[in-house]
């Protein structure tokens, strides 16, 4: 094969399949026919001399040939683009709608910050809310069915940090610290926080999926020990809510607090364990990197989180200082 003979526009196409990792999608991106776009590949394939792309029940998987040929051919075409097509984007006159994956609690913060920057800066931006109840909100990018999700993804961050080959990306926004979480009148807040104590007591956990065991759990069970989890929930406002109002207590990012809207009524106190850092990410697919109104709205949300979120965690600090306590905060 002769890079002199070789149709460029075939590399375009193999971008289209590797970014929706998709045929019909890909088709539909790029305004051609499915079999149009099987064809090319096909060509593409008997140039290179590599099957590039194997079908499956989901999709296309690359191939180690096609997954180093895509950052190459992806940075090629985006510097091309950027050439032919110079930016002149105009958030004032832009015309879109997004469609956010986001948990209660962030959604909280985030709206009122980013409905005050539509309503000044981009009058012509809508926001669609989904419900995130999902660790894993990749299929969801994948299908198209959502533009951006904000959230606590562990092991989709990890896998992403090592996988060029993925058209997910991700960008962290901020990392916290897990805390245990009770009202200031449990009788849990007047002495110092222990694993006996703790695992006493009747827990709640936030679960999207209802499933009844988390990182806590997982980090018991590797000390021999175990906890009651006696009612799971899928949302921090009503964590909050339950835990103001009874004698459980609950494990949440420490910057979530105040989003429950029981701040008032709640104190916190450091595990009897250690956990992870909880970190909040922000994941988009590659088909949407390049929009300039996609890149507008990641830029509020990387705004937004660089001034709200230390702030909440100072306040949820404060405001645990002003808590009725026979000394201080255990550490």
């Amino acid at each position: 094969m002769s890079f002199l003979t070789l149709d460029l526009n075939l590399l375009r196409v193999f971008d289209a399949v590797m970014t929706e990792q998709n045929l019909t999608r890909a088709a539909g991106h790029l305004a051609m026919t499915q079999p149009a776009v099987s064809n090319a590949i096909k060509r593409l394939r008997e140039s290179l001399g590599d099957e590039l792309l194997i079908r499956t029940a989901y999709g296309v998987k690359p191939t180690p040939r096609a997954e180093a040929l895509w950052p190459a051919v992806r940075q090629s075409l985006a510097a091309l683009e950027a050439a032919v097509m110079p930016e002149t984007f105009d958030v004032s006159k832009a015309q879109a709608t997004f469609r956010m994956a986001m948990a209660d609690a962030m959604a909280a913060y985030w709206l009122p910050s980013l409905m005050r920057a539509i309503e000044s800066e981009a009058p012509g931006v809508n926001i669609r809310m989904v419900p995130l109840t999902t660790r894993e909100p990749r299929p969801m990018l994948l299908r198209g069915d959502i533009d951006l999700a904000v959230g606590f993804f562990p092991g989709v961050a990890a896998q992403l940090s090592s996988d060029t080959s993925s058209p997910i990306r991700h960008e962290r926004l901020y990392s916290g610290q897990y805390v245990c979480v009770m009202r200031k009148e449990h009788p849990l807040a007047k002495v110092k926080l222990n694993l006996d104590n703790y695992c006493k007591a009747n827990h709640l956990l936030v679960s999207f999926s209802g499933r009844a065991h988390g990182l806590v759990d997982e980090a018991l069970a590797q000390i021999g020990r175990e906890r009651r989890i006696l009612l799971t929930v899928n949302q921090f406002f009503t964590a909050g809510r339950v835990v103001a109002n009874s004698d459980l207590i609950t494990v949440l990012p420490k910057h979530l607090i105040a989003s429950t809207g029981m701040a008032d009524l709640l104190v916190w106190r450091e595990l009897p364990i250690t956990l992870p850092a909880v970190h909040l990410d922000m994941l988009w697919h590659e088909r949407d990197g390049r929009s300039p109104a996609h890149r507008w709205l990641r830029g509020n949300l990387e705004q937004t989180s660089s001034a709200a979120l230390p702030g909440i965690t100072r306040q949820a600090t404060e405001a645990t200082s002003l808590y009725d306590s026979p000394g201080p905060v255990p550490r």
